[in-house]
């Protein structure tokens, strides 16, 4: 087996050098990283190692995972401790990184960076993968020369608001798919098994009765006026795809969900966290209040609180604080109020925002759990019902058929 020499940045920010065998280059990278070092340089025989080139095409349909993001994000913070030069980090990444967009991002960022731009700047250009919240947070650690501490609190956002969002995922996963079974089941019964059972009803001149008449009318519906509904329901989806496109649109849209009972609970409580959690962390950072509710209206998720947020930044150019314009929106807490206040007070807003931030995201963890306790019985009543309509448009006019055979 080939023998490879490396350098390479271990845990503690340290350059470290050594040979180790493997059968090719992308394989001693692989070794490098399960022993928890970043690989700087993999050479056989005097040749590096290629990072390798992304194509036009694994561009475009290629997309940066969280995961990969904050793997990215945890090995420019270890680089930029140990000291390497942002181009030769760049570099690095460009190698290490997997994912076509990454390795793309990493060159045309190094070109940048010839050039004398940013690092902001830099991932400023490429929207698709580094949000505004992400370049105003590297830009504030270029401002106060502490990005490896800045990148340290990107790391943490990114990986907290991941977990809250595969908790909300999971929790509705399952949900989801009974109810797209059963839809699928409604219209399988309608359109085969109803008609069957329609002809023998028909044949035996039986009464029938309103479950069996539904059934029927809605098989018809289905099989003669088809095209119809497929015209309204594409008109319904395309009305609602432009309208949701507008401002007015959007918040309508994001307000309705969170009025929905439990669901929209859940969602109102993930973003208390999530405002928390950012501002708290943009104020540690250096960041003015009015940039951070700036920062906080695009990357909220919700036109509805971002609409507040508005509000609130225009009452705070009046030179009124944060707490007072918080109380006076709509969908904040008195806890997130009151805590706000207390921590303008005494001059702890970060400490006190942090503390919400916990404290909310232990409520949406309860949260989930409710939603996912309350969801069971919800979907067996549903599957009770579907089930109980087919059986009595089934079998109450088969009982009649059978109590006139009797007589008979």
């Amino acid at each position: 087996m080939p023998q490879y020499s490396y350098e390479a940045i271990n845990e503690a920010g340290n350059t470290v050098k050594g040979v180790l065998e493997a059968e090719n280059p992308e394989t001693a990278k692989l070794r490098l990283s399960g022993m928890g070092y970043i690989p700087v340089a993999v050479q056989r025989g005097g040749g590096a190692a290629a990072g390798g080139d992304a194509s036009g095409p694994m561009l475009l349909f290629s997309r940066v995972k969280p995961q990969e993001l904050i793997l990215f994000t945890k090995q420019l913070r270890t680089m930029l401790g140990a000291g390497l030069s942002m181009l030769e980090i760049l570099r690095v990444l460009e190698q290490q990184s997997e994912n076509p967009v990454l390795r793309h991002v990493c060159t045309t960022m190094s070109d940048d960076v010839k050039k004398g731009s940013t690092i902001s700047n830099a991932l400023a250009k490429h929207r698709r993968v580094f949000s505004e919240l992400y370049v105003s947070m590297v830009r504030a650690g270029e401002t106060a020369g502490a990005l490896p501490e800045v990148l340290e609190r990107l790391i943490y956002i990114i990986s907290h608001e991941h977990q809250v969002r595969s908790d909300i995922r999971s929790a509705l996963q399952y949900p989801i798919t009974v109810v797209v079974a059963l839809v699928i089941a409604f219209f399988v019964l309608l359109t085969f098994v109803i008609p069957v059972f329609a002809k023998i009803f028909a044949s035996a001149k039986v009464a029938l009765p309103w479950p069996t008449q539904v059934a029927i009318n809605l098989n018809i519906a289905i099989t003669q006026y088809w095209h119809v509904g497929l015209v309204l329901l594409a008109g319904i989806v395309t009305g609602l795809y432009f309208w949701f496109k507008t401002e007015g649109g959007k918040v309508a849209r994001d307000g309705f969900f969170l009025h929905i009972p439990v669901i929209g609970l859940l969602f109102r409580k993930a973003a208390m966290s999530r405002f928390a959690s950012i501002f708290s962390i943009l104020q540690a950072s250096g960041v003015p209040v009015l940039t951070t509710i700036d920062i906080l209206v695009g990357t909220i998720g919700n036109a509805a609180i971002a609409q507040e947020f508005r509000r609130i930044q225009d009452m705070i150019r009046t030179g009124q604080g944060l707490a007072g314009p918080l109380a006076r929106a709509k969908y904040f807490t008195p806890m997130v109020v009151t805590m706000v206040a207390v921590g303008e007070e005494s001059g702890n807003l970060d400490e006190m925002l942090a503390a919400i931030s916990e404290h909310y995201d232990a409520e949406v963890s309860y949260q989930v759990k409710r939603l996912s306790d309350a969801l069971g019985p919800v979907l067996i009543v549903g599957l009770a019902g579907v089930v109980g309509f087919f059986a009595l448009a089934i079998f109450l006019p088969m009982w009649d058929m059978s109590q006139v055979a009797f007589k008979h």
